[in-house]
């Protein structure tokens, strides 16, 4: 397969290392801004969600399933919170089933680890002077919970949008709200076709999307390839990553 990036040809071999997990059916454009989901891009934290949910669930007899997650994936953190409390008819309320899932989580979170390649490529792009920022769904309160332990490298993103708490972002994933607001807040306001976003999420996916945006999906190895034709290309890995099929500055 030959994929053609500012006139030249490229083979898709040459845009992902591991291509037994990685595909794309789409034309690649070049970028100059670069935007991050943060939970499961970034960091591992989706792992940590998901058995604090299941657990809380399980509680009251009930099942948190693969396809009930996975509408869940990406959505802010109330809107996650009041459907699977409704679909799987809990006994309690909103705020009870967050202070449940939270009394679990922040034993854990301050300690969460940032997932391969992402240290490389995040100083790769600071190191090059590529603007790049952060569009994750938590809360304030949350991201520097999440980020505790990881300050000196969260400190290199030009800026950061929390939409759990961000009163400029009116619709979660998956309304392209929280990207155009991240593109606006870069200095020089770049247009939205010229911003890359990584996302694991087919919510946040769909949200670049909307936005105008590319879209480097990284998803669950258990996501349906169905699930993922809306990316402008599949990844297993951010190591998989190569910047210039982008027309970014490459590592090398």
């Amino acid at each position: 397969m030959i994929k053609y990036i500012s006139g030249l040809p490229i083979k898709i071999t040459q845009i992902v290392k591991n291509v037994s997990r990685s595909f794309t059916t789409k034309k690649l454009h070049p970028v100059s801004h670069v935007i991050f989901d943060m939970d499961g891009v970034l960091i591992d934290t989706e792992k940590i969600h998901e058995q604090s949910v299941a657990a809380v669930a399980s509680k009251f007899g009930k099942t948190y399933n693969l396809d009930l997650r996975y509408r869940v994936l990406g959505a802010p953190e109330l809107d996650g919170a009041k459907m699977v409390v409704n679909e799987l008819n809990l006994p309690i309320s909103i705020e009870e089933f967050l202070n449940m899932v939270h009394a679990i989580e922040n034993k854990v979170l301050p300690n969460v680890p940032i997932l391969p390649g992402v240290d490389r490529l995040v100083r790769h792009l600071n190191k090059n002077q590529v603007p790049f920022a952060i569009a994750t769904s938590s809360t304030k309160k949350s991201f520097d919970l999440k980020t505790s332990h990881h300050k000196s490298l969260f400190s290199l993103f030009n800026h950061i949008v929390t939409g759990g708490s961000d009163p400029e972002v009116k619709n979660g994933k998956p309304a392209p709200d929280i990207f155009l607001t991240c593109a606006s807040r870069f200095p020089d306001q770049p247009h939205p076709n010229k911003c890359l976003v990584f996302e694991d999420s087919p919510n946040g996916v769909r949200g670049a999307k909307e936005a105008g945006m590319q879209a480097v999906m990284i998803p669950d190895k258990l996501l349906s390839k169905d699930l993922c034709t809306e990316a402008t290309i599949v990844l297993g890995s951010i190591e998989d990553f190569v910047p210039e099929a982008f027309g970014l500055p490459s590592f090398n």
